[in-house]
């Protein structure tokens, strides 16, 4: 990602990022179900990484699939640096697709959060890893027990958004937003630029000012803001 557009997402909280995203006709960009597994966590910017699973098939969703070419552990070898990994879980929350070894490998590679619809298992351990994590919740039986691995780095669908790797997702307390990769640098601008104006309404509110007229600003208010940014 470019360091300066990154710097700026990092400032832009995903409520202002969904509004901004809504203009530009995009409805559907928050990722259902991705809560964040710690309170407190970082607002955190990176590009997706995707994995892919489908309902268990008893033959193919086996503790020896762990061993498999095709597996979570070959794709987390497969994460860069800054990555942020977004699973797509099906919404299946009896099986926990990482716990904490897996999310200790991801620490260390550098992997700079786990998003996904689904649950992780050994959260005393996930948590000690570290790894800023958005999930739906916990559950102790391993993933082998609803859900079958299949694919990293493909289109996916992740709490009902469809995520293509390399988009970008920004994850703060509210949950995890997509942002698709082509319209990443305007939608940056034009976040910011929301922010700015949005401040200056708080500031408005908090000197007593009511809404109507103020937020979303008519033409005085917004000359009345415009003039506050040249001084």
């Amino acid at each position: 990602m470019d360091a300066a557009i990154k710097a700026k997402l990092e400032g832009i909280s995903t409520a202002t990022l969904t509004t901004v995203l809504l203009k530009k006709g995009l409805r559907n960009v928050w990722m259902r179900g991705t809560k964040p597994l710690r309170e407190g966590q970082p607002r955190i910017v990176g590009p997706a990484f995707t994995l892919r699973f489908v309902p268990a098939r008893e033959d193919l969703a086996t503790p020896e699939s762990w061993s498999s070419p095709i597996s979570t552990r070959a794709a987390i070898e497969a994460m860069p640096e800054g990555c942020i990994a977004v699973v797509d879980a099906m919404g299946v929350k009896d099986a926990g697709i990482f716990g904490d070894i897996l999310c200790a490998r991801m620490a260390k590679k550098g992997v700079a959060a786990l998003v996904t619809d689904g649950v992780v298992r050994d959260v005393a351990g996930v948590l000690g890893t570290s790894l800023p994590v958005w999930c739906s919740g916990a559950a102790a039986p391993p993933s082998v027990a609803g859900l079958t691995f299949v694919a990293w780095q493909q289109p996916i669908g992740c709490g009902g958004v469809a995520v293509f790797p390399d988009d970008v997702v920004v994850v703060d307390q509210d949950g995890a937003v997509l942002i698709p990769q082509a319209l990443l640098a305007q939608v940056a601008e034009l976040a910011e630029e929301q922010e700015r104006q949005e401040n200056w309404i708080m500031g408005e509110v908090e000197a007593g000012a009511s809404l109507p007229g103020l937020y979303p600003p008519n033409a005085e208010n917004k000359a009345r803001y415009e003039a506050s940014k040249q001084k």
